[in-house]
């Protein structure tokens, strides 16, 4: 791979300008090269380009392409930055009438030299909002693609799309779709620019000769006009890889463009070491169609505030996991405290979520077109969630992690949709960890609040996920949760329902079937607070899971939970996968009995205190 940096552009309009300007601030930049302005902290902006791609593992030769006006500044930075100075190519040219075009530098650079080899391009007078981001991982996505590599950024507030190349990218092969140069206001809506910032293989260089032969005219042969003959046009594949960062001073700028750019991309650069960056997510009970999430089924679940788990996100010099004293422990007072620790608790703690977790981010922007910036941080975790009861405590520490990588690395809602991420979240568990479990909690952590999912067969086959629909809060009932003080693992207690629902066994499947009329018929109960009616719907989701899952496999503790909340007149019905239960006292006289009874069997018992996003506290109500 050869990497070709173009500072050939006579950057008139800001040279002019410093030239003129009164106030003193900028007389010994005079004359100096747009290239070799100071960027962000002082250095250099071509200096940041060449620390970047002076990597003998990844580039064989590093080519500079200037014109005759300015080649002498280049050749005497080239000198003092270890730059060979005999790959500093002179495109003759000394005015901006009499340039040759960016398109023909290039075309300059690969012909005059004898360059058979994939190339990467990048305009070396960019100023770069964040300069860590990673090369090589831009190499290797260009690898995996059959095409061509465009780099884009998402345009910042205030930022025309009428000044930048305008890219549509087909989000599920990140190949750009269509090309706008410099649309005119109003002709699109998107946001995505690209930038001179591209790699091209050895087979399409051939193309530069040819489009230069179409462009006659210096002012014709940009980049810009050649991406948009090449893709809208010539139909050759070239894919689209975002950087989570802004690029500035392309084309003609002027003085004041510089300095509030550079301004703008100090104060960001000022703000690092940024504040810890701290996520919550919030444990869950299913109220409805659970365990038919993994089953095509539909469920009703709802993230509740008494239960949590939070990760903090620190920059720092190296990537730092950091275990929980209780949940990964590492000291021990005797060899009798590991064994009964151990014995209790076993061996898988919460660190092994937060590496998989990071594992998985990378890798799925990898495969996405998403460059992140090589910065390091320091993760550290807590959670208050009860273990191995069935709520959703591993996949709320994994949920809070990818809120703070997302806020850490800039990546956004469009980048990692919601119903994508709750996807990503079960994947940590199930491909990483081999944790049972189905899209329901990962879902609902997502989305929050009270949530309707839908997972029939179609929708996933059709789109990847169900269909999840947020619920209104503003009225709900007094729900309340138990769950054991000394639970078994919560992943056993799936037996072997999914073998036989994958053999077609009809019991199973008709289970699973009833399971989703069930969570149709409590939406309608909540959505018309008849409490009565969902009352009696959680009692019948836990008679249906009883019969299907067997009563050996449910366990003696969850049968005498529920046993004991009926005993009082309570719906009751398990939360997730065993453990815990969730429940519906219409009779509030006997919730303070309930509580007493469950918590004389060795029970720990609450009131649900409802988690809603929106803010709002909901009022319990009984009709």
């Amino acid at each position: 791979m050869i990497c070709i940096l173009l500072v050939a552009g006579h950057g008139t309009v800001l040279e002019t300008q410093i030239k003129n300007d009164v106030t003193g601030l900028y007389g010994q930049l005079t004359g100096v090269p747009k290239a070799l302005l100071p960027g962000i902290g002082g250095k250099k902006i071509l200096d940041f380009w060449w620390e970047t791609v002076n990597t003998r593992q990844l580039f064989s030769e590093v080519y500079l392409v200037t014109n005759a006006d300015k080649y002498k500044h280049y050749e005497r930075w080239a000198t003092a930055n270890d730059f060979p100075v005999e790959n500093v190519v002179n495109d003759g040219s000394t005015t901006l009438e009499g340039r040759l075009g960016a398109v023909a530098d290039l075309e300059l650079a690969i012909r005059s030299r004898k360059l058979q080899d994939d190339v990467m391009v990048i305009a070396g007078d960019m100023l770069c909002a964040d300069q860590n981001f990673d090369i090589a991982q831009v190499l290797r996505f260009f690898k995996s693609k059959p095409g061509e590599l465009a780099i884009y950024y998402e345009l910042e507030e205030g930022e025309k799309s009428s000044s930048r190349g305008i890219v549509e990218v087909c989000p599920e092969t990140h190949r750009i779709t269509r090309f706008l140069e410099k649309p005119q206001e109003g002709v699109t809506a998107l946001r995505l620019a690209s930038v001179v910032f591209y790699c091209l293989r050895k087979a399409t260089l051939p193309y530069l000769s040819d489009f230069l032969t179409l462009q006659p005219q210096a002012q014709d042969r940009t980049f810009g006009r050649f991406w948009e003959w090449i893709i809208n046009e010539e139909k050759l594949p070239v894919f689209g890889m975002k950087l989570p960062t802004g690029f500035q001073l392309i084309g003609q700028v002027g003085l004041s463009d510089y300095t509030k750019w550079l301004a703008h991309y100090s104060a960001q650069q000022q703000q690092f070491p940024a504040k810890p960056i701290t996520c919550r997510s919030y444990a869950r009970v299913g109220l409805m169609g659970n365990p038919s999430d993994g089953f095509n089924g539909k469920t009703i679940a709802m993230t509740i505030s008494n239960f949590w788990a939070e990760v903090t996100l620190m920059e720092s010099q190296t990537l730092v996991l950091m275990p929980h004293p209780l949940n990964d422990p590492t000291e021990f007072g005797s060899l009798q405290d590991l064994y009964c620790i151990s014995r209790k608790e076993g061996y898988l703690g919460g660190l092994r979520l937060l590496q998989a977790t990071c594992k998985k981010f990378y890798q799925f922007c990898s495969k996405q077109g998403i460059a992140l910036t090589k910065q390091n941080f320091t993760l550290k975790y807590d959670t208050n969630i009860p273990r191995q009861v069935g709520l959703a405590g591993s996949s709320a520490i994994v949920s809070a992690t990818l809120k703070c990588l997302m806020k850490f690395y800039n990546i956004t809602e469009n980048d990692l949709p919601k119903p994508i991420r709750a996807n990503f979240i079960l994947n940590v568990e199930t491909d990483e960890l081999f944790i049972t479990a189905g899209l329901q909690d990962r879902v609902v952590q997502v989305y929050e609040g009270l949530v309707y999912m839908d997972f029939s067969k179609q929708l996933m086959d059709e789109q990847g996920y169900g269909d999840y629909i947020s619920m209104d809060m503003s009225s709900l009932p007094p729900f309340w949760l138990a769950y054991l003080s000394d639970p078994s693992d919560s992943g056993r207690i799936h037996s072997n329902v999914r073998q036989r629902w994958l053999n077609g066994e009809a019991e199973v499947v008709e289970a699973m079937k009833s399971f989703a009329e069930l969570t149709d018929k409590a939406r309608v109960a909540l959505q018309g607070m008849d409490w009565s009616r969902l009352a009696q719907l959680m009692d019948e989701n836990f008679q249906l899971r009883r019969s299907v899952y067997t009563e050996d496999c449910l366990g003696p503790g969850n049968l005498t939970m529920v046993q004991l909340a009926r005993q009082f007149g309570s719906a009751a019905k398990l939360p997730g996968s065993g453990g815990a239960v969730v429940g519906l006292c219409l009779d509030q006289g006997r919730l303070v009995e309930l509580r007493k009874a469950f918590q004389e069997a060795g029970c720990v018992f609450c009131v649900i205190v409802p988690y809603n996003p929106s803010g709002t506290i909901g009022t319990n109500s009984q009709h």
